[in-house]
């Protein structure tokens, strides 16, 4: 099961991450990760983080200015001028893009609006960067001039030198300015939200195959209820046999034992994958118990190609069927019946037909509890890629028709 990024429910902002998305966030510095990015929790940690570093360095560039200088207040002005052009230069973009998130846009805008603030940010703290360098340069090198001290002079610098010094000089911006203006924040958000897809993905997938193994349990509920039934009145016939026709009494508990020995394991449950072979065997079992049972006014048959039994198939599914085929078909039909179980592959899909020549559909027929769990099986399963169909037959009776993904056996 896929979950679409571009519709995928966005997360609560002012909670921390769940387990399987934080990523960090334990130690005492990191702590604010465990909020989502661009969040006001997660904004409001890492700030007071880059504060407390950026006033450790302030304070002692505005010290070494002002014993350099023998003026401290042009060090307290230097300092605090560089505190105010990095907070910013660190928290403009972040604090854009957080603002973005709390529009709870649609993700696509959301991510566009999100780069974009970034970048505004970045080009915010770099203008306000460029005055507070300037300011520091114009008041600090003044002073140095007036101490009578030389400040660095390049002018002699070949062109060669020039462009080196250049390009070493973007380089150092765009790493200053694009990690420590957002751009990790930016990739921390990115992966995040990926993080996030994957959790949604697993938690889809666990409750599909809960809904599967709470299907399976309700039809296999479902069974119990009718086996009782089933079993006692097969041992009554065999009761009435034992004097009349002990040949056939014999024969039906030969058919009875094959019943069960195929049903029992089904009904215990396992780790073991239902395949339908299994299930096909469930059900000729049934058919020859209730073919004996009916003292012989059951035929039936099954098609199916060797290579299909061990294609994945719902447990207890095709058993319902073949039982309202007897039940609602064949039992109610003066005469004698037939009922087929035909597998085929149809359209990149698996048909299973239960077909039966009995007294066609009847009003009701179709609404049951029976049927109902089939197809709330089918439902929580494969969803909209499986049916079930229910239609006259050709020559009278009833078709029962199942489609469903065709798999590859594991």
């Amino acid at each position: 099961m896929n979950v679409s990024p571009a519709s995928a429910p966005s997360y609560p902002l002012g909670r921390p991450l769940p387990a399987e998305v934080l990523v960090g966030g334990h130690s005492v510095w990191s702590r604010y990760r465990q909020y989502p990015v661009f969040s006001l929790p997660w904004l409001r940690g890492r700030s007071l983080l880059f504060a407390g570093v950026l006033l450790v360095l302030a304070l002692m560039t505005g010290f070494g200015s002002g014993f350099a200088l023998q003026d401290y207040r042009i060090g307290v002005l230097a300092g605090a001028h560089m505190f105010a052009a990095f907070m910013l230069m660190a928290t403009a973009g972040p604090a854009l893009a957080s603002w973005v998130r709390y529009r709870q846009w649609p993700l696509r805008k959301e991510r566009w609006a999100v780069v974009f603030a970034v970048l505004v940010g970045i080009v915010a703290s770099y203008a306000v960067d460029m005055w507070a360098s300037g300011y520091i340069e114009r008041t600090v090198g003044a002073a140095l001039r007036a101490d009578g001290m030389a400040q660095p002079d390049i002018s002699g610098a070949s062109t060669p030198e020039r462009i080196l010094a250049l390009l070493v000089n973007l380089a150092s911006l765009f790493v200053v300015y694009g990690a420590f203006g957002g751009g990790l924040a930016l990739r921390a958000y990115f992966s995040e939200q990926r993080r996030w897809q994957s959790a949604l993905q697993r938690d889809a997938l666990a409750r599909s195959r809960q809904a599967r193994h709470d299907s399976d349990l309700r039809l296999g509920a479902l069974q119990a209820q009718v086996e009782p039934h089933f079993l006692f009145n097969t041992l009554a016939s065999v009761r009435a046999l034992v004097r009349q026709s002990p040949e056939q009494a014999e024969q039906t508990l030969d058919a009875l034992v094959d019943y069960l020995r195929a049903t029992i394991p089904r009904m215990r449950g396992g780790d073991a994958p239902s395949t339908l072979g299994q299930q096909i065997d469930v059900c000729t079992a049934y058919l020859d118990v209730m073919r004996l049972r009916m003292g012989g006014r059951l035929a039936w048959g099954v098609d199916v190609d060797g290579g299909l039994r061990a294609h994945p198939f719902p447990p207890l599914l095709l058993i319902t069927l073949v039982e309202n085929a007897v039940k609602h078909g064949i039992e109610p039909l003066r005469g004698d019946g037939r009922i087929d179980v035909q597998v085929a592959v149809e359209d990149d899909a698996l048909a299973v037909r239960v077909v039966d020549d009995g007294v066609g559909l009847q009003p009701g027929i179709g609404s049951g509890v029976g049927l109902a769990n089939v197809r709330e099986q089918l439902q929580a399963r494969f969803g909209p890629k499986a049916s079930l169909a229910l239609r006259p037959g050709a020559v009278g009776g009833t078709v029962a028709d199942v489609r469903v993904p065709l798999e590859i056996p594991s």
